[in-house]
């Protein structure tokens, strides 16, 4: 009989395999990396901390830092390493021995943490158009509820949504918040600095939703590790007990630390961001094969004839793109990364020599 549970045996490993390329643009990664004098504040700040001491028990400093920037109280603010850890604790937190509802295609940690701890996983298809079906997500919340009323569980709602890039409505979060009292709704806010609007607000109405970001987009800082997220002081509390005692670093503190005193260079970056963004959209409608979907994200989903085919063509053009193509809905698709105007330049050279 094998000690490991049977769950975990049952579970595929994580979707992604490292490959090189002159120019990489499969992981959403910021296009530019930290700067390098941003890079000397933090190390020269670090150098100056006992190493031999444990940092706060909870980060309650890099809390107060968050909630400074992010303007919520520090009661609510729980940091982790990397908001994708904090979708495994809020799973742990609302859904084991009870549900998880979310979308389909999505991020693919919201379904292997629900099949991970033993959570009831639902799961709502995109649109045609690969919006968020609000419409199914309240039908399917209504039939769980019916058939356990005295069960909750958690929600989660990308915000834009990855891989498609679209953006549900604030409006149709109101309603989703309103229908899920009970649950927790969790919006997955990890590229909100791309897009027009947040659900901040929505967060400060309802002390059932909570909000994940993350310094690994926007910020370029992926290689810190750090997310957190934004919830009522009881939530909170609660999600605190699921983390590690001493889980964030000296390290992770200071860098984040630097990173707000200078946001600045981070609104600089998204606003180039953006606008390349919006520059390829803009070319690759002309493609006379590949469709590109609408984004408030730093990327952008291509329907093409082939994936197969067009991610080997860019590939052997020295440009590495992500496939979407084994996920629901997404056949023919591939995701390509907002990255520098050079870089997005050769991407378009590329794209446009493919011709189906």
């Amino acid at each position: 009989m094998s000690p490991i549970r049977p769950a975990v045996v049952a579970s595929p490993d994580y979707p992604f395999t490292p490959v090189g390329a002159p120019v990489k643009l499969d992981q959403n990664e910021a296009p530019d990396d930290f700067p390098a004098a941003l890079k000397a504040i933090a190390l020269e700040r670090m150098a100056a901390r006992p190493w031999n001491r444990y940092p706060d028990l909870n980060a309650e400093g890099l809390a107060a830092r968050i909630a400074a920037h992010e303007g919520w109280p520090a009661a609510g603010v729980v940091p982790a390493t990397g908001s994708n850890v904090l979708i495994a604790q809020m799973v742990a937190l609302a859904g084991i021995g009870a549900r998880v509802l979310t979308v389909a295609p999505a991020f693919a940690l919201y379904g292997l943490d629900a099949r991970l701890l033993g959570a009831t996983l639902t799961e709502v298809p995109l649109r045609a158009d690969l919006s968020t079906d609000v419409d199914g997500l309240l039908q399917a919340l209504e039939a769980l509820r019916r058939e356990s009323p005295a069960t909750g569980g958690v929600v989660f709602v990308p915000r834009p949504h990855a891989p498609a890039g679209s953006l549900v409505s604030l409006d149709d979060l109101e309603r989703l918040a309103q229908a899920s009292t009970g649950w927790l709704l969790v919006v997955d806010e990890a590229y909100h600095h791309f897009t027009p609007d947040t659900a901040i607000g929505l967060a400060r109405r309802h002390p059932h939703v909570v909000l994940l970001r993350t310094m690994s987009k926007g910020w370029g800082l992926a290689a810190l590790r750090l997310g957190w997220a934004l919830a009522a002081d009881e939530v909170a509390r609660q999600l605190r007990k699921l983390s590690p005692p001493f889980g964030v670093s000296t390290m992770q503190a200071v860098c984040a630390e630097v990173a707000f005193e200078h946001a600045a260079v981070l609104h600089e970056r998204i606003a180039l961001v953006v606008s390349e963004r919006e520059r390829m959209a803009a070319a690759l409608a002309r493609h006379p094969s590949w469709h590109v979907y609408p984004s408030a994200a730093n990327f952008l989903l291509l329907r093409t004839p082939d994936a197969a085919r067009a991610h080997a063509a860019l590939r052997d053009a020295g440009v590495l793109v992500r496939r979407q193509d084994s996920l629901p809905g997404l056949a023919g698709c591939i995701r390509v990364t907002v990255g520098t105007p050079a870089e997005n330049d050769a991407f378009l050279a590329a794209a446009g020599r493919v011709g189906g």
